[in-house]
């Protein structure tokens, strides 16, 4: 992507609305009715969960077997992966199986390449989802074009031609239609006019969207999405403010592509669909986990329902917004304290106060919070910063000791000339507040909020701090009272994940006493990984899994993290198919990619580097190509 389509592409988003009604009250974004069959999307319909079968979609019992389990689960509907025009003809018989074992829920087709098995399809499901970038287009080549106006204008003709009549076979089905585009398959036509950028992937939607509005045709719903966290929030909001800006009000699905499995993909999608519920975007989400799809229902009805739980929160403050960039990455600007702000890595701040025990895994963090100077620690804490309740310290503070004060406190009698800690909350930045700080550059904020709306409170909060021109670095905290380590993964990347997004805090703290200390601190490092501010350990980018995928994808997947999490900094892509393998292993390093039954392809930055091995020998493969090229590291003992 050259420089000058960034730039370009920001200046076309500078004129657009903002993307939600409020930045500081949560409020759904008003959208209209989709019906998909009996199931409202949009409108003032609950927010609807779905997930995906892995099965071969001709294989009708298998296919219905899960899609029952994804129902029991508590999905509102299921898609199917529908190759071609046989996969189309069976989703009837899938159908039938469902309803005689007295069940009735939408069914979605997943079509890729194929706009004659959309038709098929559209008149046997309530609903079909369609991929803009390869509709027409076919697979993503990665060819440099340069496209003429006049070419350009050709292909969308051609679209057009190609979507019409689909669009018409819809209209008198009562079909729904997904217009839904992925970062890993945008068109080369797309890519050589705006590059792979957020600006790229709405224009993508949108190409489709007028013809659909030109066709008079709106039982239609939106997604955008990318396996980069910061990439799938910021493109989605510029679709909704594309989309308000030519008056459009079609309802949004979400979801963060190739998430991955367990903790690491429970917090992924949790920081990107939590960022986007937080203020009020999505009406239906699907949690892409590679695990069994009814496991991802749970995960995402979670999710649904804590965003939920912010509805008629106490009124927060408004602050001035200054400067606010929604559709791209800009980091705050602090000043340093100590190890903290300016551009320091986003520090870990473990709070031990109200540990009952001290638990040691691999990470270490930059800083403790301990009740006493003297507190027991593990040997691999000792050399810590310890921040310590300013009343339990000493006069002679040691170097490595800093005091911690609380609002009242600190105005009343800070140390001067040295560095200390100061805990408050959004409420606590008043008038006598804002002047201190204005005098003492040498304060590190522990910023809290319990407010039922915190991430709103927190983020109100920087505002502030930029309207009275206060650079301080701060350390986002939030505490936790849940005792399943699950709950407390997806609340606190759903609270924190948006504000690390928006480039706001040097650091992050966390609080949750009945979890198990080293599985906090690995959460902490987690959720600064998935919001892609610091990277601590490997980065897998795998998909769940679909009907395309020809090799067992989750034993591969656990097979390949057991033996390479230990590579610090590395991103490895574990993709079932071409459809978003390629793409959506852009910035990873090594790709592991299904290329036929029980056939692997292996790529290096995106380069094919191996073609077609036997499945039993691709993760050596993928050893060894890692050793050959020098990222190999032995793990720790």
């Amino acid at each position: 992507m050259t420089s000058n389509k960034q730039t370009g592409n920001a200046d076309k988003s500078a004129h657009l609305p903002l993307f939600c009604d409020s930045l500081f009250a949560y409020k759904r974004n008003p959208t209209r009715e989709v019906l998909v069959g009996p199931l409202g999307i949009g409108g003032n319909n609950p927010i609807r969960l779905q997930s995906m079968t892995t099965t071969n979609s001709l294989e009708t019992e298998a296919t219905a077997e899960q899609c029952l389990r994804i129902a029991r689960a508590g999905g509102e509907m299921v898609r199917i992966t529908t190759q071609g025009r046989r996969e189309a003809i069976n989703l009837e018989l899938i159908k039938q199986y469902i309803h005689q074992k007295g069940y009735d829920f939408p069914l979605v087709a997943d079509i890729h390449f194929n706009p004659s098995a959309a038709v098929l399809a559209a008149e046997r499901v309530e609903k079909v989802r369609i991929n803009p970038g390869n509709f027409v287009d076919g697979a993503k080549k990665f060819r440099d074009i340069n496209y003429s106006a006049g070419d350009y204008q050709s292909e969308l003709t051609e679209i057009e031609a190609k979507l019409l009549p689909f669009l018409e076979v819809c209209r008198k089905n009562g079909t729904a239609l997904r217009i839904g585009a992925n970062h890993g398959s945008l068109s080369d036509r797309i890519m050589a006019r705006y590059g792979d950028t957020p600006l790229g992937m709405v224009e993508s939607c949108m190409e489709f969207l007028r013809i659909c509005r030109r066709a008079a045709f709106d039982n239609i719903v939106l997604s955008i999405k990318s396996s980069n966290t910061r990439v799938m929030v910021h493109t989605v909001r510029l679709l909704v403010a594309t989309m308000r800006a030519e008056g459009m009000d079609y309802p949004l699905h979400l979801g963060v592509t190739e998430a991955g499995s367990g903790e690491d993909g429970r917090i992924k999608s949790a920081v990107g669909i939590g960022a986007l519920l937080a203020d009020g975007l999505g009406d239906t989400i699907r949690v892409s986990l590679t695990e069994d799809p009814e496991e991802e229902i749970p995960v995402a009805k979670m999710l649904k329902d804590y965003v939920a739980g912010r509805v008629g929160h106490a009124p927060i403050r408004v602050s001035p917004v200054h400067s606010y960039h929604p559709y791209e990455y800009v980091k705050r600007s602090s000043h340093q304290v100590g190890i903290f702000g300016k551009e320091q890595i986003a520090a870990v701040v473990m709070d031990f106060r109200q540990a009952s025990s001290v638990d040691v895994g691999q990470l270490v963090p930059e800083a403790v919070i301990v009740d006493q100077v003297d507190a027991s620690l593990p040997a691999v804490f000792r050399d810590r910063l310890r921040i310590v309740p300013f009343h339990n310290v000493p006069k002679d503070l040691p170097a490595n000791v800093w005091p911690l004060y609380k609002a009242k406190d600190f105005l009343t009698g800070a140390l001067e000339g040295r560095f200390k800690v100061l805990e408050m909350n959004y409420q606590e930045l008043d008038e006598p507040m804002v002047l201190a700080l204005q005098q003492d550059k040498d304060v590190l904020l522990l910023l809290t909020s319990a407010h039922a709306n915190g991430t709103a409170e927190q983020r109100a909060f920087f505002m502030a701090l930029e309207a009275h021109q206060l650079t301080h670095p701060v350390v986002i905290h939030r505490a936790y009272a849940d005792a399943e380590t699950e709950a407390v993964q997806v609340k606190a990347a759903a609270d924190t994940g948006l504000l690390f997004l928006d480039g706001y805090g040097d650091g992050l703290s966390l609080s949750a006493p009945k979890l198990n200390t080293a599985a906090l601190l690995e959460l902490i490092f987690g959720i600064l990984q998935a919001s892609r501010v610091r990277f601590s350990r490997t980065e897998f980018i795998s998909c769940p899994g679909c009907g395309r995928t020809l090799f067992d994808l989750q034993t591969t997947t656990k097979n390949v993290r057991e033996r390479t999490a230990h590579l610090k900094g590395l991103k490895i892509a574990i993709m079932g198919c071409i459809v978003n393998g390629i793409g959506e292993m852009a910035d990873a390093d090594y790709g592991y990619v299904g290329a036929g039954p029980g056939k692997v392809s292996l790529f290096k930055n995106r380069e094919l580097v191996m073609k077609a091995l036997p499945e039993a020998e691709a993760v050596d493969r993928l050893i060894d190509l890692i050793k050959d090229s020098g990222d190999w590291k032995a793990a720790p003992l």
